[in-house]
């Protein structure tokens, strides 16, 4: 199935429209089944389909895959100086950073390298090892190294409190190392203070931790943890990043706790790499695959480690880790999760539930709820069956959804007089939203107006704000077009008005072109509890619309409308008669569909995750977007945000 379907059968699906605030599109699928749970994923060296390759151990991506990169969405492609990646204010005080002149920052001393910084400024790495006290994180150890990597400063440092644990598992600092100590906190800042330039800039992975234990305050620095970017604000280890980028192995399990120095010198050579290299180059790495297949690795190692000796699976777990593509279910596994199956097809994916697969969904249904409540996490796959997606079937529903999409974001004003000033209509039918098309019909006795929408809420406030109202010297009717297929649409755009997603939502039309979203945000400051405010942007152009709005229908709508994909007429007009006889029956499908998925969600414990998929299409014959649904089931039996 696929988001055509979920809007196409929109009423029908009124569980699932009531319960989930959270929707996503998804990537159409050529085998959702095999995507998700990895079959036949055993992969050569060389995967152009997917756009990676491997060499040497590397995941190496095509250039056209890095436009994804959340290393090139922030820092584009073309090498930069230095300059370009330090921390700036707001990126600071974002990130727990200590600022001059802050509460929390009272006592801090200032290193006061105040002279401006260019391309040319040196580099010094910074790590400190840190021990519990009865006051919080203390120092213990402190290291900075040039950018040559020559230590400047390896000291110990004695806290001023009573040490609680000394942590030596990750700062390798023991009692017997601090006794004869006799260095303190305030010494260590005066030498840092005393070695700095005054255009120095320090790099660290996570440093603002180790300037907060320092208690002092530098205002440039280079944070590796947030140079090498990730979605979501996940972080990469240091350990991770030095194996992965400089070929380094650091923090080794050999050795007692972290040698700052090291750790030190690893982040200072990762800034230097990402510098010299440019973010291109960094983000043709794939770290994130790389770190995958790192996990995945140790999955198999541990997988080995249980085969007896001579097993048959020994050789193909010992192969490099490179030579699979990780699917959902190694990743599940990688958290020690083991997912419970329940579904028609069946699937070879090694840790799977497969016992007594069902083949109704109402079989489906009466399985889960008796074992979803004993699994930790459940995957429950229902199906119409492959007569109802036929491709025949679904490019006369894709047209079916486009002309009534169509119909609902047309009106009819009018009449007006013979001489009526067009351009003051489409002005006065402007503010109700952005126009796609505007056309004067001649074919009736006075003259009325077609307006066209681009989003289904400016229709709607075009028809109940200017229905009977004075517009080019006339007192006009706004009407949408009367056809069988709109006779349900007040229904309809009820429905989608009451929707669990539009809750809330103020549409608001006309804005300047110029107002950007902080403008706004001041303009509607007056609101209690806002939220979010969200300014659209033409998908093409990127530029802002004039309207100011929250809806996920609105960027399917605009795909539809402006859909390049090719219709296959001579299949579609054969086959219309057919589709109109069954769609009666598929209505009811979907509609059982839906009662089947509000029956197990109501099963669910408190707190439970629930994701609903609609994989999508994605074949010869044509594709069709999927959609996500989210939300975290709460004591209300609602999903929560």
């Amino acid at each position: 199935m696929s988001q055509l379907h979920f809007y196409k059968f929109y009423l029908q699906f009124r569980h699932l429209r009531k319960v989930f605030r959270h929707r996503f599109t998804l990537t159409p699928s050529a085998n959702f089944l095999a995507s998700l749970y990895g079959e036949g994923a055993n992969l050569k060296p060389q995967n152009t389909a997917q756009g990676l390759t491997s060499t040497s151990g590397e995941c190496i991506r095509r250039s056209s895959d890095l436009q994804c990169d959340p290393i090139i969405r922030k820092y584009g492609e073309k090498k930069q100086g230095l300059t370009s990646y330090t921390l700036t204010l707001e990126e600071q005080k974002k990130n727990d950073y200590p600022i001059k002149g802050s509460p929390g920052c009272n006592g801090y001393i200032y290193t006061e390298c105040d002279q401006q910084r260019t391309d040319s400024s040196p580099l010094f790495g910074l790590d400190c090892e840190m021990c519990l006290t009865a006051k919080g994180n203390e120092v213990t150890r402190v290291s900075l190294v040039d950018a040559q990597g020559q230590c400047l400063l390896n000291e110990l440092v004695k806290p001023e409190s009573t040490i609680v644990n000394y942590r030596t598992r990750f700062s390798g600092v023991t009692k017997k190392m601090l006794l004869p100590v006799k260095t303190r906190l305030a010494d260590i800042q005066t030498r840092l203070k005393k070695m700095l330039p005054h255009d120095a800039v320090l790099v660290g992975h996570s440093l603002n931790a180790d300037l907060q234990a320092l208690e002092m305050i530098h205002p440039s620095v280079i944070d590796t943890s947030l140079l090498f970017a990730r979605n979501e604000g996940q972080r990469f280890k240091l350990k991770f990043l030095a194996k992965a980028v400089l070929g380094k192995e650091i923090q080794c399990e050999q050795k007692l706790g972290h040698d700052p120095a090291e750790d030190a010198r690893a982040a200072l050579e990762l800034a230097q790499f990402f510098i010299e290299q440019g973010p291109a180059k960094v983000a043709e790495l794939n770290l994130e695959m790389l770190l995958t297949t790192e996990k995945l690795a140790e999955v198999s190692k541990n997988k080995a480690a249980l085969q007896p000796q001579g097993c048959g699976v020994q050789k193909q777990l010992n192969e490099p880790p490179h030579l699979s593509k990780p699917c959902f279910l190694d990743c599940l596994q990688v958290t020690g999760q083991k997912p419970l199956l329940l579904g028609r097809q069946e699937l070879n994916s090694s840790g799977l539930c497969q016992s007594n697969l069902s083949t109704s969904n109402k079989q489906i249904l009466q399985r889960a709820l008796e074992d979803v409540p004993l699994s930790t996490f459940s995957i429950i796959q229902f199906s119409l069956g492959p007569e109802y997606i036929a491709s025949h079937l679904l490019a006369g529903l894709c047209e079916k959804v486009r002309s009534k999409l169509t119909d609902m974001l047309t009106i009819y004003a009018g009449p007006f007089e013979e001489s009526f000033c067009l351009k003051s209509v489409k002005k006065e039918f402007g503010r109700c939203g952005p126009i796609q098309s505007l056309t004067v019909v001649t074919e009736t006795c006075q003259p009325y107006v077609c307006i066209q929408y681009e989003v289904l809420e400016a229709a709607q406030i075009a028809v109940e704000s200017l229905n009977g109202a004075e517009v080019a010297g006339s007192c006009i009717k706004v009407q949408r077009p009367v056809t069988a297929a709109m006779l349900d649409c007040d229904v309809l755009i009820k429905e989608l008005e009451l929707d669990v997603e539009n809750e809330g939502v103020i549409y608001v039309a006309g804005l300047k072109k110029s107002l950007t979203e902080t403008d706004l945000q001041e303009e509607f400051s007056q609101l209690k509890d806002l939220e979010t405010l969200f300014l659209p942007k033409d998908l093409r152009s990127g530029k802002h619309r004039n309207c100011c709005f929250l809806s996920h229908l609105w960027q399917w709508i605009w795909q539809m409308n402006h859909s390049s994909g090719k219709q296959e007429g001579n299949i579609l007009h054969e086959k219309m008669e057919q589709l109109s006889d069954s769609e009666q029956d598929l209505r009811k499908k979907v509609k059982k569909l839906d009662h089947h998925i509000k029956k197990l969600y109501r099963s669910l414990q408190s707190n439970t995750l629930c994701v609903v998929l609609f994989p999508g299409v994605n074949s010869m014959r044509g594709s069709q977007s999927g959609l996500g649904l989210m939300g975290i089931k709460d004591d209300r039996g609602r999903s929560a945000c």
